[in-house]
């Protein structure tokens, strides 16, 4: 027989697992695809046909789940009703982690919008280097005096076409042959523009799984059938 007291305990235990259930996928999935809002204080140039420029303002940026070594980064406005860009990046590495999102630039003249490089999500090592139209890559390389990578020119379209499905990614970006365009426009590999990964670390971050949350589920079952233990048993 079961007293008021085991009753409520079973009740307790049944009700924080559907709170882990409930919230522990939208924790997953945003931290997975590090949903991040970015205010620019000036306008700023992203990859797309010609020169595609942000004015000063806030964006949301978003990567859409991809099983390949490639991101695909989706650029939306503040409330997520119109996207600007589809883009695709190259998996950077960078020595020490931050507690802030951080987004670095290619430097120009004054008076030119900067062009977006990276992006970096809080506490990560892994972050995204962005890839250009090869034109547009050859102009930036030039005026920066650094290497810039590049994908085919014919496949730009791709990049700025918005995708109505948020975790679809344009298989065209996801097969796109990847150089980096010296300023002197000569192709070379890309990895001479990102940044290895130290010799210990063998593979990038998993995606989100639901084992952490079978693993508190499973916790949860255990700590009730302490609790449950530790009453006296009752014969009917």
């Amino acid at each position: 027989m079961i007293t008021v007291s085991k009753f409520r305990v079973v009740a307790m235990v049944f009700c924080l697992t559907l709170v882990a259930m409930t919230f522990a996928p939208s924790v997953m999935a945003d931290d997975w695809n590090k949903k991040t809002k970015v205010t620019f204080s000036e306008p700023v140039e992203i990859p797309g046909v010609g020169a595609q420029i942000l004015p000063a303002g806030t964006y949301v940026f978003q990567l859409v789940d991809s099983p390949s070594n490639r991101h695909i980064v989706r650029v939306f406005n503040e409330d997520m009703t119109h996207v600007y860009a589809t883009i695709l990046a190259i998996p950077n590495y960078r020595w020490r982690a931050t507690d802030k999102t951080v987004m670095t630039f290619r430097e120009r003249a004054a008076g030119q919008p900067q062009a977006i490089r990276t992006w970096f999500y809080p506490g990560r090592q892994w972050g995204d280097e962005f890839v250009y139209p090869r034109s547009r890559a050859v102009v930036l390389a030039k005026e920066i005096n650094e290497p810039v990578l590049a994908l085919p020119d014919e496949l730009a379209t791709s990049i700025v076409a918005p995708v109505k499905a948020a975790d679809e990614a344009p298989a065209e970006l996801l097969a796109a042959p990847v150089v980096a365009v010296k300023p002197t426009g000569e192709e070379v590999s890309a990895a001479e523009v990102v940044v290895p990964p130290p010799a210990e670390t063998e593979e990038l971050p998993a995606t989100s799984s639901a084992l952490p949350l079978l693993g508190l589920l499973g916790l949860l079952s255990l700590g009730a059938g302490a609790i449950l233990s530790a009453f006296p048993k009752r014969s009917s």
